[in-house]
């Protein structure tokens, strides 16, 4: 069974508060997509070093949004984009995509 992103970990944190949840929603609507072009972008430069702080910096939004397993292997890809491998590019790309529709729907 795959991973579905949820808020559980946001509605935790702002115990009930809407008006907070409503900003960091809007707040990862916002950046996620730019930093995963960035993070696309560097790629493309072969940049593994940039492109692994961008990994770096969209694995907390993956983390905030519960995908526990999308985190661990997030955390994996930026250690093998230090060491230039991408061997797990194709899972890296599958969270992003699921990030990506479910924060479209919010």
């Amino acid at each position: 069974m795959k991973e579905s992103p949820n808020l559980n970990y946001i509605q935790e944190l702002s115990e009930g508060n809407k008006q907070f949840e409503n900003k960091i929603i809007a707040i990862i609507q916002r950046e996620l997509p730019e930093e995963i072009k960035l993070y696309k972008e560097k790629l493309k430069e072969n940049n593994f070093d940039a492109a692994s702080q961008s990994v770096h910096k969209i694995k907390h939004k993956i983390s905030i949004l519960g995908l526990q397993k999308g985190y661990s292997i997030a955390e994996s890809f930026e250690a093998q984009l230090k060491e230039k491998s991408l061997k797990l590019q194709g899972e890296f790309n599958s969270i992003l995509e699921v990030m990506l529709a479910f924060i479209k729907g919010k």
